[in-house]
């Protein structure tokens, strides 16, 4: 195989690599930026269920939740304050990830990975030892910019180490250590809740330095990436690297398409304008849709507010908690699904059964609420509450194996070198000003539409379905510097902006 490389019959180019160990050891170590993300969602809902955490921070829902007949049972956490505390992260998160673009850039990935470890370690401190919501807010931040640098050099990195054949299922690693960082802060939350004393909740809160303190050391140990190195004109480097990771030394190939992909970079003065391009429109486009759509399925509304969720409907707090870690290990296993078929089935094909199972969940959910849950009633029954929790789960596992991984792989593998790191920023801010934006309205939006609020999503999911079947294409074993001609170019709509 002279050259490094062969193209199948159906167009699909392969360069030689070995699935490595360091390929493994480094996807592993810089998806932890994930679980540090995870646990945040996951310990965020837990915490602010949690009455000795209500009671010092937020009395008045503290005491709306005591006291029965007083607020709708839809309105118990209607609180703008309350939704400030978990909102205000992705906020930060949103205005950090344009600066993380430069720094990826111009510093490399593994810096901005270990630029958001050092941010996660400093708001986990002041967020476990805060005594006034303002610090608890100010802490929020901090994990907010580490949010931001996280979310904008992790998949990039993981889509450029990653051999061909399994960048889908490598990629996926970010997400799986999301929905694995929900399922631990799920289990922590449903122990410390049960700690006398009234301080569980600061245990919760500090032990997010551990995937903190992960991620910095995983970002000391792991090269940077052979693109990155490249890009940065560490040509030398960047060759010994690309042959350590792929485990041969035949790597002419792919090093030259490389090489290719960093000599158009360069001529790129303005990377965010030449996003704007036409040729970059297509991977523009979809990326931001895609945002759009995995936080408008309901989703993080869900794992924001799963224990504050289960309680609206009657469940007792131990319950709650319990729910929500049934829902944070289905979350799980489902994303284990992706990593196996997302080379296999392809992009695409997850992508639309899961619309159709997040769109009947849904609504079934929405039926039961509308029938069972008044504004002042009491406990569900047993089995319509059992119902419930199942079609949570049914939702939940939907979204794992599809929207939730997909959301962050597509985005990551489409747009070309010289509009990578400034694709990524945009995906990162789309997605975190639209999770900012459910999160702060999520409590209010459940207030004032009730059960409709699934209605509401479910229609978002039709939307995602029909944008799926004529404007996502298909990506599975194509390279990564070969987008622009073989997926774009034979694309029926997006071809029509390649020709420039």
């Amino acid at each position: 195989m002279a050259g490094g490389a062969f193209t199948s019959t159906g167009g699909e180019t392969h360069y030689e690599a070995k699935i490595t160990f360091t390929v493994i050891i480094s996807c592993i170590m810089a998806a932890t930026g994930g679980l540090m993300f995870g646990y945040d969602i996951g310990i965020s809902g837990g915490v602010t269920s949690m009455p000795s955490f209500l009671q010092k921070f937020f009395p008045e829902v503290y005491k709306s939740t005591q006291e029965h007949g007083i607020e709708s049972n839809y309105c118990k956490y209607d609180n703008q304050y309350l939704q400030m505390f978990t909102s205000s992260l992705y906020l930060a998160a949103l205005v950090a990830t344009m600066f993380a673009s430069s720094v990826t850039r111009k510093l490399g990935r593994k810096q901005t990975m270990l630029t958001a470890g050092l941010f996660f370690i400093i708001g986990t401190v002041l967020n476990a030892v805060g005594n006034t919501l303002i610090v608890l807010i100010v802490g929020r931040i901090i994990l907010g910019c580490g949010v931001g640098f996280a979310n904008q050099a992790v998949p990039v990195f993981l889509s450029e180490i990653a051999p061909t054949r399994i960048r889908g299922a490598l990629n996926i690693m970010f997400q799986l250590n999301i929905t694995i960082g929900i399922l631990i802060a799920n289990l922590v939350n449903y122990f410390t809740a049960k700690i006398e004393g009234g301080y569980g909740w600061r245990i919760s809160i500090a032990l997010s330095g551990v995937p903190a303190a992960m991620l910095t050391i995983g970002a000391l140990a792991v090269y940077d990436t052979p693109n990155s190195l490249i890009e940065r004109g560490q040509e030398a480097k960047g060759l010994a690297v690309l042959k350590k990771i792929r485990g041969v030394d035949n790597v002419d190939a792919e090093f030259e398409d490389i090489l290719k992909a960093c000599k158009v970079a360069k001529q790129v003065k303005n990377p965010f304008r030449n996003l704007l391009k036409r040729h970059n429109r297509p991977p523009l486009i979809i990326a931001i849709c895609m945002q759009v759509f995995q936080q408008f399925t309901g989703i993080n509304a869900i794992m924001f507010y799963a224990p504050v969720l289960f309680n609206t409907l009657g469940f007792k707090s131990d319950a709650a908690l319990y729910s929500a870690v049934i829902t944070g290990a289905v979350n799980v296993l489902s994303t284990l699904v992706s990593v196996y078929f997302v080379d296999k089935l392809g992009r695409r094909m997850l992508l639309l059964e899961a619309c159709v199972q997040m769109f009947v969940s849904q609504m079934i959910i929405a039926v039961v609420l509308g029938l069972k849950v008044q504004d002042y009633s009491q406990d569900l029954s047993k089995g319509f509450a059992m119902l419930v929790v199942i079609m949570v789960c049914t939702f939940v596992a939907s979204f794992a194996w599809s929207w939730g991984p997909l959301g962050w792989l597509i985005p990551s593998e489409t747009f070309p070198l010289e509009a990578r790191s400034a694709g990524q920023s945009v995906t990162v801010f789309v997605n975190m000003l639209f999770t900012f934006i459910i999160a702060q309205a999520f409590l209010s939006m459940m207030c004032h539409m009730k059960y409709g609020i699934f209605l509401f999503f479910s229609a978002w999911v039709l939307v995602m379905g029909l944008f799926t079947i004529f404007l996502i294409p298909e990506t599975k074993n194509i390279p990564i510097e070969d987008m622009n001609e073989k997926v774009w170019g034979q694309h029926w709509f997006w071809k029509s902006y390649m020709d420039d």
